[in-house]
């Protein structure tokens, strides 16, 4: 039995992605004694981390630099000053052999589809627009009575039941509702006929006008570089990233915080007068001692997990997309990057593609608990069953796993959050939230920033002037606006700010029993 090793510090913080090193860092810049324990023995990041495998960099996700938070932008610059590169953004569906824009083009989807399909998919439209559900409670209603069923069985369903792991028909109408918006396939129609008759040239779709992001910058060796530079920060100014260290148990007493970690000597005992946490809520709820009275509803929360198969081919890169969606119900694969097409300096080879195919399950089923050999098998021959390349060229592979990458928005859900934030702010006022899983909210990488930058003014503060939970984002963040747009945020939020920050993301949400 090891001996217990002890510290004490101003603030103790549970994880090392993207929200718990933002605190970190902030922290150590304001003066404070800071320690952070990361439950991984190699990689800081969290879902945002690089992984290596000889020489092969891989990135977990693929992450896009890019936010209208000019306070982000402004401290990714501060901690990665030299080593940003310019990227053409590019993501397209894949389907039977072709591409398709994404988001999907209605006119350019029909003429892809050939005569005799796109037929079929208008006469399904007018069926469904003569004649729409009336009761449109779920997502594959919705999506049948906008777009027809064999619209919806090419582009929605298949995709949609791969990532989230629900039928379409048990998730809510409302997800479809805000997710999709601007395709109106009449008037896509409407204008191509305009078009092959001469009567309008202008390009038209179908969408409704926005400006897409055609570029976004991105670390040259990915996105672990921007948090092994902010742990590195951290520790030279003179405090801990523990790696390897798992929570075991947190307490309070008179005297402030008493959280225990295991690690590879044993536990450890780091005293703090504040605790930031970015672990899911479902882990931290079990970990404080007394227990709380919401862990029944902390531990109803759920997770879904994915993998990334990544294979080396001997061949030109196979396209330049960023990554393609597969829709094809042939295979399990619901996602494929071109780690080139993110950054060169990803893969040494110059005569070797390397992509990575992204499975989405749950932690424990049969993808998630096959072996590494099996999985690499499935990815090289789905890649031949999609026609992307000949299996015989693949050299090699490698498996990544990342359990918990999207908090699951059931019907309870919500219920579940609010009770245990409720009992954690009215019990604990210095133990803070923060991030995707620590919230159980589905932002992106700048957003968990934000709320860890706002819990650290928070923190120097000595009280809460900010309300961490009103920040997340729209379902249509990433798809157009101005990088750093939004100006520096300041206390007391205009109407302006608190419009923007309360904006919810679409996510789906499974449909209440009947």
């Amino acid at each position: 039995m090891h001996s217990e090793q002890q510290n004490s510090v101003d603030v103790a913080i549970i994880g090392a992605g993207p929200a718990g090193l933002t605190a970190a860092y902030l922290l150590t810049k304001a003066g404070k004694t800071v320690t952070v324990i990361e439950k991984d023995p190699v990689y800081v990041g969290g879902i945002s981390r690089t992984v290596e495998h000889h020489g092969f960099r891989f990135d977990i996700g693929g992450h896009r630099f890019f936010s209208k938070s000019r306070e982000v932008v402004d401290l990714w610059n501060e901690i990665l000053p030299d080593d940003f590169i310019e990227r053409p953004r590019m993501s397209r569906i894949y389907y039977e052999g072709k591409f398709y824009s994404y988001p999907l083009r209605a006119f350019e989807a029909l003429f892809n589809l050939g005569v005799w399909r796109s037929t079929l998919c208008m006469a399904s439209y007018l069926r469904w627009k003569l004649f729409p559900k009336k009761e449109a409670r779920s997502f594959q209603d919705w999506t049948i009575n906008q777009f027809g069923a064999k619209l919806f069985g090419i582009f929605f369903k298949t995709y949609t039941e791969k990532v989230w792991g629900m039928p379409c028909d048990e998730i809510s109408a409302d997800w479809a509702a805000q997710r999709i918006k601007g395709l109106s396939l009449g008037g896509a129609v409407l204008d191509g006929l305009k078009r092959s008759l001469g009567l309008n040239k202008k390009p038209n779709d179908g969408m409704a006008t926005k400006t897409l992001l055609e570029s976004f910058r991105y670390p040259r060796k990915g996105p672990g570089m921007m948090w092994e530079a902010a742990r590195d920060r951290v520790v030279e100014g003179g405090n801990s990233v523990l790696m390897a260290h798992n929570l075991k148990q947190l307490s309070q007493d008179k005297s402030g915080w008493r959280m225990v970690a295991t690690g590879p000597d044993g536990d450890r005992v780091i005293r703090a007068a504040h605790v930031i946490s970015s672990a899911p809520m479902r882990e931290l709820a079990g970990r404080i001692h007394p227990l709380p009275q919401s862990l029944p509803d902390a531990l109803d929360l759920k997770y879904r997990d994915f993998l990334t198969v990544a294979l080396m081919i001997r061949s030109e890169d196979l396209f330049p997309d960023n990554w393609i969606y597969i829709h094809d119900s042939k295979v399990k694969v619901g996602r494929i990057q071109n780690f080139r097409s993110w950054s060169p300096e990803m893969v040494p080879d110059p005569e070797l593609a390397c992509v990575g195919l992204e499975y989405f399950c749950f932690e424990g089923d049969g993808v998630w608990a096959s072996p590494d050999d099996v999985l690499i098998d499935l990815a090289t021959k789905e890649m031949g069953i999609l026609g992307l390349c000949d299996p015989a060229t693949v050299e090699g592979g490698v498996v990544v796993r990342q359990e918990k990458a999207y908090p699951v928005y059931d019907d309870a859900y919500a219920r579940h959050v609010t009770a245990m934030r409720t009992e954690l702010e009215a019990a604990y006022p210095t133990l803070h939230l923060v991030g995707r899983n620590g919230m159980h909210r589905y932002n992106n990488q700048d957003h968990a920033m934000m709320t860890a930058m706002l819990t650290v003014r928070n923190i120097l503060a000595g009280h809460r002037q900010y309300d961490v939970w009103a920040v997340n984002e729209d379902a249509e963040y990433h798809e157009s606006g101005n990088e750093g747009a939004d100006a520096q945020i300041a206390a007391p939020l205009d109407e302006d700010q608190k419009a923007a920050l309360a904006s919810v993301r679409a996510v789906p949400r499974r449909l209440k029993a009947a």
